[in-house]
């Protein structure tokens, strides 16, 4: 409903307009019907239904990919699981992985904040190719990172607060984005963009062609996943919501219920609902629009 429709209202209970007793019952009714709309849709809450459920040993579970493998981290090993089936990876001398991209399940990227690498694997977690971007022509920290287009990889580099591709077979880097003016808070990418949320709380998109766009506030959250520039999932104080934003820029946020009172993260995908707390995982089915 909008602002002015309410004012309205409020005009004709302060200086009733004339008008028939039939069409004051009308309006009323109107009302009536799209306050508490209102209300309901503010206050909604979106229903899961368990599905399957698991023990887990491991420090940070990190989500599925679409061939039914998981991928967790465990004291500092990266491991890819499926039924019997365990494949692990790990890299003593880069220190701790602060980064994973499981978008491409061909071609994996394990970031290194510390030592300012990233290591590309393939499906069986061998490595394809290692980079140390401090060995770049071009000065680049890393401190952003995710799989794009065509043997590129997005990087935030934050020496000049700019995000740019970093095509790895070619170790050519060039900057799409213009200067942040504020720190990243929450950062995630795929293919062709890649979003942060600043420290303000303000939403952004930018696209392999360095077209920035400004996605509006999302409210304070413990952790959030994006799952298009319309919708995200996010957690604040144990609880999780779901945030749609429609055609006509009108907003719904609806509680997810389930059952766990502490999570330590969640993951989403194809209506699969992972939350992940430190000895087990639940899948729930939940749909969203």
């Amino acid at each position: 409903m909008t602002v002015s429709f309410y004012s309205f209202f409020v005009i004709w209970l302060q200086k009733p307009i004339q008008m028939s007793k039939t069409a004051r019952k009308i309006l009323f009714l109107l009302f009536i019907a799209c306050f508490f709309s209102t209300v309901f849709a503010q206050n909604q809450k979106k229903t899961s239904t368990s599905v399957s459920h698991f023990t887990i040993d491991a420090d940070e579970f990190l989500g599925y990919d679409s061939f039914g493998y998981s991928y967790q981290i465990k004291n500092n090993v990266f491991s890819k699981i499926k039924e019997t089936e365990v494949f692990e990876y790990k890299n003593v001398s880069l220190g701790k992985i602060t980064k994973t991209d499981i978008l491409n399940p061909l071609k994996i990227v394990l970031f290194y904040e510390d030592f300012n690498s990233a290591v590309l694997l393939d499906n069986q977690l061998n490595k394809i190719t290692e980079i140390n971007f401090s060995q770049n022509n071009i000065p680049i920290v890393v401190t952003g990172i995710g799989m794009s287009t065509q043997n590129q990889l997005w990087v935030y580099n934050s020496l000049n607060q700019q995000i740019g591709l970093f095509d790895y077979l070619k170790n050519e880097y060039k900057t799409v984005s213009t200067p942040l003016t504020e720190n990243i808070k929450f950062y995630q990418t795929d293919f062709n963009t890649f979003y942060w949320i600043d420290s303000k709380n303000s939403w952004f998109s930018c696209d392999i062609f360095g077209k920035t766009t400004d996605l509006g506030k999302v409210p304070d959250f413990d952790k959030i996943q994006i799952l298009n520039p319309k919708q995200y999932i996010y957690s604040k104080t144990n609880l999780l919501y779901f945030k749609n934003i429609e055609k006509n820029g009108s907003e719904t946020v609806s509680e997810i219920e389930v059952p766990e009172k502490s999570l330590n993260n969640f993951y989403y995908k194809d209506q699969i609902l992972s939350i992940f707390t430190p000895k087990e995982i639940t899948n729930y089915k939940i749909v969203t629009p």
